[in-house]
């Protein structure tokens, strides 16, 4: 698999559903900083009915946005009925990454975990990242290994290091846990 390249967007929701009759669409975030994906004035990119960026997307920009229930209600700008509305539903809407603002210390974006390879902290090469699923009480990583592939918790108490400069993890497994 290899690394993966920086993507030009990120996805950052879901269009799910119409909420009233004036305009306002309930987005599902899929990111970890949904004040600053969705404020008002921020331009988003449309994505096609298979989940695709088009050559050419459609933009929205963010009229007006609030918090509402694990999500957000935002209204763009020329979307203002619901005949329009229904044109967007059930799509993904993303942001350019030159839009995205800088990480904090310690954070990565999960498509640098993609094609990582992952030794533990004697050395021993485990395999390389092919997937990283969020779920909760914990992210999970697919590591496939030369014989193996292992689900491995993405958390501080196994996690040692992430390198993105250097495409490396360093993991410290409980015993046995590489054995499974």
């Amino acid at each position: 698999m290899g690394k993966t390249e920086t993507p030009k967007n990120l996805v950052v929701g879901h269009l799910n559903k119409a909420h009233g009759t004036k305009g306002e669409i309930f987005i599902w975030p899929l990111t970890d900083h949904p004040e600053s994906m969705f404020a008002p004035g921020v331009d988003l990119y449309l994505s096609d009915a298979n989940g695709d960026l088009p050559t050419d997307p459609p933009t929205l920009r963010i009229e007006s946005s609030r918090a509402y229930r694990r999500g957000f209600l935002v209204r763009f700008e020329g979307v203002h009925d619901r005949s329009r509305m229904d044109g967007l539903l059930d799509r993904y809407v993303m942001r350019a990454m030159d839009q995205i603002e800088e990480l904090a210390e310690g954070e990565t974006f999960y498509h640098d975990l993609l094609g990582m390879e992952v030794v533990t902290i004697e050395g021993e090469r485990v395999g390389e990242v092919i997937e990283v699923y969020e779920l909760r009480p914990a992210d999970l990583l697919e590591i496939r290994g030369p014989e193996k592939t292992f689900m491995i918790p993405y958390i501080s108490e196994m996690i040692r290091s992430v390198s993105v400069a250097d495409n490396r993890i360093v993991l410290d497994p409980p015993s046995g846990l590489l054995e499974v």
